[in-house]
């Protein structure tokens, strides 16, 4: 283009304005909190005015506020958050129901073991499902939330029904109607009680296609802070897939991290 060609006129930049309720203050504040992680668990006044995009003064009196109110420490020439901005995180939690809390967990676990995983409650003879991440479809029966399954065909049942008292689950299986699902069902009941037992004790359950032929899975209780079982969380994969050697050595351990992940956090719920 030459310097007498017409240049074409260009749209003005469309700036989307904050509204008017914008506490830009607040914002700015937070963006500070925000600029402190693992990588950076000490800032100077220079790094946090430089990762906030905020002049030197203003990070500074941000700074000093925060340290005013307990968020932050300094030694007066580097800023580090304290523990009190867990406070934030705990208002969080503190609302959120058993579902909510467990939800991000069964998604990190279900990213790092590739399977689908669950959480679920016991309903007098059944689990029902709560919370949910299908990686695929491994079984003919669609499971959504509030999906019920007999819980002595389930990982998952077992775990729960091994959190009940020895009375409490004898009366459960007095009245238990035991259907043989697969050719893999346990269907005596001296012989369910000893897997419920054993699920007691090992602080585990897997179970080999008794659900449903070619489905394996594995289930750790979800404990509250009085150590009653209140929920369970499993694992289910492919009987092709896994072997059950595989199954103990890959994925019970972060089954169990799993577990033990959603019962701090739900003690910080509880609280």
């Amino acid at each position: 283009m030459t310097a007498t060609e017409p240049t074409e006129p260009t749209e003005p930049t469309e700036k989307i304005l904050p509204s008017p309720e914008y506490v830009q203050s607040l914002a700015r504040g937070l963006a500070v909190i925000r600029c402190f992680d693992q990588q950076n668990q000490r800032r100077t006044l220079s790094d946090v005015a430089r990762a906030t995009e905020l002049s030197r003064a203003t990070a500074r009196r941000f700074l000093l506020t925060l340290a005013e109110v307990g968020y932050v420490a300094t030694d007066g020439s580097t800023f580090w958050l304290t523990p009190r901005v867990l406070e934030l995180g705990y208002s969080y939690l503190s609302s959120l129901s058993l579902p909510e809390v467990a939800q991000p967990h069964l998604e990190k676990l279900s990213h790092k073991v590739h399977e689908s995983s669950s959480v679920s409650i016991l309903d007098g003879a059944d689990i029902v499902y709560v919370a949910r991440v299908a990686v695929s479809r491994i079984m003919t029966v669609g499971i959504t939330i509030g999906t019920r399954l007999p819980a002595y065909a389930t990982s998952m049942g077992r775990v729960l029904l091994a959190g009940l008292s020895d009375d409490e689950l004898d009366a459960y299986l007095e009245k238990l109607d035991i259907q043989r699902l697969t050719e893999h069902t346990i269907t005596a009941r001296d012989n369910l009680r000893a897997a419920i037992v054993s699920a007691r004790e090992n602080v585990i359950c897997v179970l080999d296609q008794e659900l449903e032929a070619g489905l394996r899975s594995i289930a750790a209780p979800i404990r509250n802070a009085a150590g009653l079982t209140v929920a369970a969380v499993n694992i289910s994969t492919p009987a092709a897939r896994y072997s059950l050697a595989n199954l103990h050595s890959d994925l019970i351990p972060p089954l169990r991290v799993t577990a033990a992940d959603i019962e701090q956090d739900l003690a910080i719920v509880n609280r």
